[in-house]
């Protein structure tokens, strides 16, 4: 008995002693929690009764060289349901629906998810938003939000681009340069019960929003709508598939307008423009839409023609194989190996130098010229003139050459290069590839960007981009300089001549591929004053229909951009 009271004794001091322990541990645990993770725990409740909700930044806007806006944000809303506070259901179906035009049914699935919140619809315009404020129905959120506005609509659309709902860039200078118009978004908390419910009268927190950085361009609104007017114009009147116009800057690579018509709606990218909806269907949306959004300046290519007479000549005066008045004769063909590759002048040209030669766009004296620089040498001012590399330009997209590789080039290869058939660059490849020719022999990078600034125009960022010198030399600047001015002032270039300046500039006719279809591309490059070059420009007529010649059609459609450029003082100085 006396060893069973004992045992029973020395198990009620063990558990004693165990539960004291527990119970010290516990209030340790207590402690600990209550000193030491408070701030957590406490962060965790906190989180647990509050619903973020983002509130979008404003993206920076995008401006031109004189400061007209090209971008900018205009005020809309977001109607969003939280299902734990609609106290009326069907009343908040037939509200939205038919303030928002959507159909009942989609709206009571959403409605009816059981989720924190649910998106009915973004980007509402602010006086539909209004509406559905006043009508005060429980469990409906209308959130200021902003969307992007293009004030110019079709201007530059794919140069600037656009940006999606998400406040993302989609293509253009939008998706170039996201990282800095982007901004930063901010957040608004709210405090709700366990049930989800926004309890009110407590304070809401809220983050702002950093707007976005803006950028500033060199594309100049004045120049880029006279030319687009141009191309529109002419597009129309030769029923052409399209136009295409660059004008750049020589000197420095600034693009002061870039036209791609048919341009698209910026401010409703997604809806198809009538030279695009032929021949929709279900499958090909997609597809339909990155055409259209296509910026073919940079993206396409094409065999340049005779303007491409330009790189030939001035790699012949840098091998000094060729002068100014070396005499050629023009039969009206040449026969390389065993073709007989004619010239546009079926009866021929006859005697001629060289100065007559590039006035006359002769087929015949290139092919020899061509044959005078050989393959090797013929590549190495290719590359010394950025043809088989990408310009470098600050949009997307941009294409490279397609060119033969040097081992494959032949005799016949070499004559039709020498008057730009059988490869294909790009416009903008082209025009950065003579304006060294005319520069001085600077090869420049194309480029709008010029600096990013904050919201009281501080500059955050200046953009820099490469140059390379000595692609050709001075002289042979020089020469060519005077050469292309005797083009337009004598030769086949006389339909871009502009009162009271010195043009030079270069014609081109192209037979696109297949042949013998009847399709051409007409263009003309030219840039002023000749001297002393301060604009350079191209401009490309797809599929002209009746003339095609480029001296007759695109020629005068340079003298009528740059007209207005020098002769009205179009362009403004932005420094």
């Amino acid at each position: 008995m006396k060893r069973n009271m004992a045992y029973c004794r020395r198990n009620q001091f063990v558990l004693m002693i165990a539960v004291t322990l527990l119970v010290m541990a516990i209030i340790g645990r207590l402690i600990y929690l209550m000193y030491w993770e408070a701030d957590y725990y406490g962060t965790k409740a906190q989180e647990i009764r509050e619903r973020e909700r983002s509130i979008k930044a404003k993206r920076g806007l995008i401006y031109d060289r004189n400061g007209i806006v090209l971008a900018s944000n205009e005020p809309v809303c977001n109607i969003m349901v939280i299902h734990n506070q609609v106290t009326d259901k069907e009343k908040v179906v037939k509200v939205l629906s038919k303030e928002l035009s959507i159909d009942e049914e989609v709206i009571r699935k959403k409605v009816e998810k059981y989720s924190s919140i649910e998106k009915i619809k973004q980007n509402v315009p602010k006086e539909i938003a209004d509406k559905i404020r006043d009508y005060e129905l429980d469990g409906v959120m209308v959130d200021e939000d902003y969307k992007r506005y293009y004030p110019k609509g079709y201007l530059a659309s794919k140069v600037i681009g656009f940006s999606g709902a998400d406040n993302q860039g989609i293509i253009g200078l939008e998706i170039k340069y996201d990282k800095y118009l982007k901004g930063k978004n901010g957040k608004l908390l709210t405090i709700t019960t366990a049930n989800g419910l926004e309890i009110d009268g407590l304070p809401k927190g809220r983050i702002e929003p950093i707007k976005g950085y803006d950028l500033n361009t060199s594309l100049d609104v004045n120049i880029q709508q006279f030319a687009y007017q141009t191309a529109k114009k002419v597009k129309t009147m030769k029923q052409a598939k399209s136009v295409k116009v660059i004008i750049m800057n020589p000197v420095n690579g600034e693009i002061y307008a870039m036209v791609n018509e048919p341009e698209f709606d910026l401010n409703n990218p997604y809806t198809l423009t009538e030279e695009y909806s032929e021949g929709l269907d279900d499958n090909n949306l997609s597809e339909k839409l990155n055409l259209m959004w296509r910026n073919g300046c940079i993206s396409d290519t094409y065999e340049p023609g005779s303007t491409f007479k330009i790189i030939t000549a001035a790699s012949a005066f840098e091998e000094n194989v060729l002068n100014v008045n070396d005499t050629f004769s023009c039969p009206g063909y040449k026969i390389v190996e065993d073709r007989r590759i004619r010239c546009h002048k079926v009866s021929g040209h006859g005697i001629e130098t060289f100065r007559e030669g590039i006035m006359n766009s002769c087929n015949p004296v290139f092919m020899e010229i061509g044959a005078r620089v050989g393959v090797e040498r013929t590549y190495y001012y290719y590359k010394k003139l950025g043809l088989f590399n990408k310009s470098g330009i600050d949009l997307p997209g941009e294409a490279v050459s397609i060119m033969h590789k040097m081992n494959a080039i032949g005799n016949v290869e070499l004559a039709t290069m020498s008057f730009g058939q059988s490869f294909q660059i790009t416009p903008l490849e082209l025009l950065v590839a003579v304006s060294a020719v005319i520069n001085g022999g600077t090869i420049v990078t194309p480029h709008v960007g010029v600096t990013i600034t904050d919201e009281e125009k501080n500059v955050v960022k200046t953009c820099k981009y490469k140059t390379t010198n000595n692609a050709v030399s001075k002289k042979t600047c020089e020469i060519m300089k005077e050469l292309l001015e005797a083009v337009v002032a004598e030769g086949t270039g006389k339909n871009a001549i502009v009162e009271n300046q010195r043009v030079g500039g270069k014609t081109a006719t192209s037979e696109k591929l297949p042949r013998k279809t009847g399709k051409y591309i007409s263009s003309f490059l030219g840039f002023a004053p000749a001297d002393n070059p301060e604009y350079i420009g191209i401009v490309l007529i797809d599929e002209p229909q009746g003339a095609y010649y480029g001296g007759t059609v695109a020629a005068p459609v340079f003298s009528e951009i740059f007209s207005n450029i020098l002769n009205t003082n179009l362009i403004k100085d932005n420094n």
